[in-house]
């Protein structure tokens, strides 16, 4: 971004924390817990931690399922004050497991553009779904699929590679889409048959994405992605393109709605310091800022989308079970995928 707007963003940032009654009386060390793909402009995390005093501890803990498996594990003796990046899809899970604590803020109170359960404080929100190599299906003359069903196909045999559920939140994502389209045993029954077709799975996005996909020199024209990608290709291209080298493939059953949001972790040591965090999560400085960096639309009501998302319009339509199935049969689910599609 241009230094013009980050003036702009550093001057709403802290009208939003003087407006929330916050200020740099005490300072504090705040653990902040996060996914890997978590990256909000250094200048915005600098100017928060000015105007409050708090000093970030930023771990990044993999993969969201990853991060929240290590949040569980580690319940007894908390490794962080507060969590971004549980998702509606293991939003069941973390309330399950008693990790997260309650909070009323005025973040909180006010109405998102896209939902989390509580104490959950929606952040952003974006779609998962196949992205493809446009280069890759021209050169070699496939068409581009116009079904999930067509991956199950010879013609695409070996050519997708999806996150494994059990450790990625877009790979738990799409396969809750898949159930949510076609039910539970279709949907089995169809993973059954991309594994016979030569799936192939990652253990997490950035491996799949960066390693697997032959966009970006690997083997799968094919990735489980998020609708916004095509976006950041043509925004991080060294060269000025008119359209994205990437498509995404918004086929039925293949696309889900994903919503990030931010939590108190209960047992956390500052709580005061992780207040001001949440608050700082939904800012309109955070909210525009973070939109080039992580490629998720921001849950703050109001706040414009950036211009690089004219590339990435959101899907019309997305499945998923409901949030009751996902909260009793997630875990249960995620192990049959293991056992028809690894084992």
């Amino acid at each position: 971004m241009h230094h013009g707007i980050f003036s702009f963003l550093k001057t709403s940032l802290a009208t939003a924390l003087l407006a929330g009654g916050l200020s740099a009386a005490q300072a504090a060390d705040l653990r902040v817990l996060t996914h890997s793909s978590f990256t909000v402009p250094k200048p915005l995390l600098a100017q928060f931690e000015k105007d409050t005093g708090v000093k970030l501890r930023i771990t990044k803990g993999g993969d969201a399922g990853e991060m929240l498996n290590k949040l569980i594990l580690t319940k007894a003796n908390p490794i962080a004050d507060v969590v971004y990046g549980i998702d509606n899809a293991l939003a069941p899970k973390a309330l399950a497991a008693g990790v997260l604590d309650s909070y009323t803020g005025a973040a909180a109170s006010r109405k998102p553009a896209a939902e989390l359960p509580a104490p959950l404080v929606p952040v952003d929100y974006g779609y998962v779904t196949l992205n493809y190599d446009k280069a890759w299906f021209a050169k070699n003359g496939v068409a581009v699929p116009k079904a999930l069903d067509d991956l199950t196909q010879p013609a695409y045999a070996k050519l997708l590679v999806v996150q494994n559920p059990a450790t990625s939140s877009p790979g738990y994502a799409f396969l809750l889409a898949t159930i949510g389209a076609m039910g539970e045993d279709k949907a089995f029954d169809f993973w059954a048959k991309l594994r016979a077709n030569g799936l192939k799975v990652a253990k997490g996005w950035s491996e799949a994405y960066y390693t697997e996909f032959s966009q970006n020199g690997g083997k799968h024209p094919i990735v489980v992605s998020y609708v916004t990608s095509p976006a950041a290709e043509v925004f991080y291209a060294k060269t000025k393109l008119a359209e994205p080298p990437t498509g995404s493939l918004s086929l039925p059953g293949a696309v889900f709605r994903q919503v990030e949001g931010v939590a108190l972790v209960k047992g956390g040591k500052e709580r005061a310091a992780a207040e001001k965090f949440v608050e700082f999560m939904r800012s309109a400085a955070v909210q525009q800022g973070m939109q080039t960096e992580m490629w998720m639309y921001p849950a703050e009501a109001g706040v414009a989308k950036s211009d690089a998302f004219k590339f990435a319009p959101e899907p019309t339509a997305f499945h998923a079970p409901s949030d009751a199935d996902i909260a009793a049969k997630g875990a249960d689910w995620v192990a049959r995928w293991t056992k028809v599609v690894l084992k």
